[in-house]
This record gives C-alpha cells, sequence and structure tokens, in this order.
C-alpha cells in the first residue's frame, strides 16, 4: 500500500511538473526564442566585426608601409600623395600616422615651412593622442631651429622643458641650439647646462651638450 502511494505521488509530481513546463513555455516562449536570437546574431555579429577589423588595419597597415617604402626611395611626391590619401580614408591609428609621415615628408622636400605647419596642425588636434602631439611639437621645433628664432621654437616646446616632462631632453636640447644659432650663448649654456645636470639625460643627448659646453667656454662669449 505504501509502495503504490508513492507511485501515485510520482506520477503526480510528475504531471505538475510537465504541466509547469508547458505553461512556462506557454508564457515565456517568445522571450526565449528572442533572447536564443540575440545570442545567435550577437555571436555572428562579433565574429564579423573582428573579421572587418582584422581586414581594416591590414589593408591600411599595407598602404601605410608602401608609402614608407617610397618615402624611403626618396620618390617624396608619391609618398605624399599616397599618405594624404591614407589620412582620408586610413583605419584606426593609421590617420594621424599618415598625417605626421606626411610632414616628415615635407621636411625632406625641402618645405619646411610647410612641414612645420603641418607638425603645428598635428600638435594643436586636440582629437590626436597626447604623445603624439607633443612629439609634433618637438618635431616643429627641430625643423624651427633651422628655419626660424629662439622664440619660435621656444613658443613650441619651452613648456617641455621642465624637471618632470618625459620630453624634456629634446625640448631643453632645441631650445639650447635655437639659442645657439641666434648668438644667445648665455642662454644656450643655460639649457645645455641642464641637460649634463639631468641624470636621466640620454647619453647621446647629455655629449652633445657637454661638447656645446665645451665650444661656448673656449668662445668666451658667455660670462
Amino acid at each position: 500500500m505504501v509502495d503504490n502511494n508513492d507511485s501515485f505521488i510520482r506520477e503526480v509530481n510528475e504531471e505538475l511538473r510537465s504541466d509547469q513546463v508547458r505553461n512556462a513555455w506557454k508564457r515565456y516562449s517568445r522571450l526565449i526564442i528572442a533572447a536564443a536570437v540575440l545570442i545567435v546574431v550577437g555571436t555572428a555579429g562579433h565574429r564579423l566585426w573582428n573579421h572587418w577589423h582584422s581586414t581594416q588595419a591590414s589593408d591600411a597597415g599595407d598602404k601605410f608601409l608602401a608609402a614608407l617604402s617610397l618615402a624611403d626611395q626618396g620618390k617624396n611626391d608619391e609618398a605624399e600623395a599616397a599618405l594624404k590619401a591614407l589620412e582620408q580614408d586610413g583605419y584606426g591609428a593609421y590617420g594621424v600616422l599618415s598625417r605626421f609621415r606626411a610632414a616628415t615628408v615635407l621636411g625632406q622636400k625641402g618645405d619646411l615651412p610647410a612641414a612645420v605647419a603641418s607638425f603645428q596642425a598635428i600638435s594643436q588636434d586636440t582629437a590626436v593622442p597626447e604623445i603624439i602631439r607633443n612629439t609634433a611639437k618637438i618635431r616643429a621645433a627641430w625643423l624651427l631651429v633651422d628655419a626660424g628664432t629662439y622664440e619660435q621654437v621656444s613658443a613650441e616646446v619651452e613648456a617641455m622643458a621642465t624637471p618632470t616632462n618625459a620630453m624634456r631632453h629634446a625640448a631643453r636640447e632645441a631650445l639650447g641650439l635655437a639659442a645657439y644659432k641666434a648668438g644667445d650663448m648665455t642662454r644656450a649654456r643655460e639649457w645645455f647646462e641642464q641637460i649634463t645636470e639631468d641624470s636621466e639625460a640620454p647619453r647621446n643627448v647629455a655629449n652633445r651638450a657637454q661638447m656645446l659646453l665645451d665650444n661656448i667656454t673656449a668662445s668666451g662669449k658667455a660670462p
């Protein structure tokens, strides 16, 4: 009798569970199907995005390397045209890298004012990462050592010649050279001394600064 009762109870429980499943399916079937569709579509979309991203990045990278190869071969006009096109259509970081390299090509062609203007445009573009903007300022300043005045060089990089700035060594060297070129040996010595007294200054930069300090001392033009 006990076995029969247990069997009956199990059958009732199974029937109740079946009814609960059927009722739940009737109530939530649309939501369940929608969720399954979203999972499938999301997975497929993610894979398609990864494939598209990889394809676009690879294509832009190939075009960028091709432009660099043209520049290395001295085909500056062709390199500039290729880089300009990539500025507009380049995927990801290749757009700004192309702008940077195009400015360099202008310098290689001897068009220093245009190269300076291009680097300045990059340095003032807030959509560009800060590290690239600061590097563009350094590049503009170095071109201005030859093509501009000390004041122009100072306007680009003096704010970076502070003790905690990672680019201070390049900034100080540009400022020192600009002052040296202008005949302001006192100011030039101050900048070069800041380099040689900085324990973190790269060896080649410190060696150049020391050589110029020796020249300034030998000239007797700085008190």
